[in-house]
């Protein structure tokens, strides 16, 4: 081959390459360009190889909102397999505490048993952060035929009850129709669980670090005159993959950095339909400056003072494709995806802070890596 070919292979891409590579095709009913192609060999002449100094330029994290329960943040720089290994790690495999064992003794409500004890499982549970993430340690199950309680300790299981009974409230009015007045105890709330604190958990779940509910208004049952629960529970460690009571986040998910191009002007009315095919804040209306409208052969010549579609947040689109059924927009929009792009969100369900779930999850994939690195090395022995 030619020298002067070689150097053409050798050079560089454009802005525009790496943009277009970059982003996925969002067309009127088809999506395009969906699969990665940076890596080694697939454009002559370039270097995709991975290196950390390459990464570290590239990779950046922007935190949107972070609040205890919700947060959302951008992951720019990484690969699809990194971002879903963060969200599986996040959904299955940090521990939190939960109830896995309710012992009734007696149960009269219309609620039947099985049912009573799944709904008590799904309760989110907060407490105090050193005791739960330090102090409490993984429960070994008992084997079959062996004592239930053998391996409970203070350092590995949470107590719990829930003693309560629905009566007549004698204060009512005699035609009062709400059950809520009419009896006491009437609806049964999670606020109702009594945390039953054993050995050294006084020291680390007390007061305001108490083990309670998240949020005590959450409804367990309807009682009526003379109905009554009485249990007893026992919380244990667990991840998500053994159940998902367990899973410290009620969602975590991310989806791809839109992108909006307008190609063309989209000016007058067509510019306000234009905006109200976006979800609000996505596409803002200016209006043509003197400048541009005096400049000739363009489409915005002699349109001083119209309204003109700009791109304010691209962000918050959903990317519902609207813009691209309308005949006035065709050949004015381009709509695509950012492939390397993730806007994560994570809202935890409360024994964790949402962005400390996140590095949580890169504690865990780091360890996996490091197990991973051991075994290959130890293969190639």
């Amino acid at each position: 081959m030619a020298p002067a070919q070689q150097a053409d292979w050798r050079k560089p891409p454009s802005a525009a390459d790496l943009e277009r590579r970059n982003t996925v095709g969002i067309h009127k009913e088809t999506v395009t360009d969906v699969t990665s192609i940076d890596y080694p060999g697939h454009v002559p002449g370039e270097d995709m190889a991975f290196t950390i100094e390459r990464f570290q330029s590239a990779f950046s994290v922007n935190f949107h909102r972070n609040d205890a329960a919700h947060a959302s943040f951008s992951l720019v720089g990484l690969d699809a397999s990194l971002a879903n290994a963060f969200r599986r790690i996040l959904l299955a495999e940090i521990p939190t505490l939960a109830v896995e064992n309710v012992y009734i003794e007696n149960n009269t409500s219309v609620i039947q048993d099985e049912v009573l004890a799944h709904r008590l499982g799904l309760i989110p549970f907060d407490g105090g952060r050193e005791g739960l993430h330090s102090f409490l340690k993984w429960h070994k199950k008992p084997g079959p035929g062996e004592d239930p309680y053998a391996n409970c300790f203070d350092w590995n299981t949470v107590r719990l009850e829930l003693n309560i009974t629905c009566s007549h409230n004698k204060d009512a009015a005699p035609d009062e129709r709400d059950p809520a007045h009419a009896f006491h105890n009437a609806n049964v709330y999670a606020r109702d669980i009594v945390f039953v604190p054993t050995g050294k958990q006084a020291d680390y779940f007390s007061g305001d670090d108490a083990i309670r509910p998240v949020n005590p208004d959450i409804l367990i049952a309807k009682l009526r005159p003379r109905q009554t629960i009485n249990l007893s529970m026992h919380m244990h460690k667990g991840i998500g993959a053994d159940h998902a009571k367990f899973s410290p986040v009620a969602t975590a998910s991310y989806r791809l950095m839109p992108t909006i191009t307008i190609t063309k002007p989209i000016l007058g009315p067509d510019a306000e339909k234009f905006a109200r095919c976006f979800p609000e804040g996505v596409i803002g209306l200016t209006k043509v400056s003197k400048k541009e409208a005096a400049q000739v052969g363009t489409a915005y010549e002699g349109r001083a003072g119209d309204a003109k579609a700009v791109v304010v947040d691209p962000m918050k689109d959903t990317v519902s494709r609207e813009c691209l059924r309308h005949a006035e927009f065709e050949g004015k929009v381009k709509l695509g995806r950012r492939r390397d792009h993730f806007i994560f969100s994570i809202e935890s369900t409360g024994q964790w802070d949402s962005d400390e779930l996140f590095l949580e999850a890169v504690k865990h994939l780091k360890l996996k890596s490091q197990k991973l690195e051991q075994q290959v090395i130890n293969m190639t022995r």
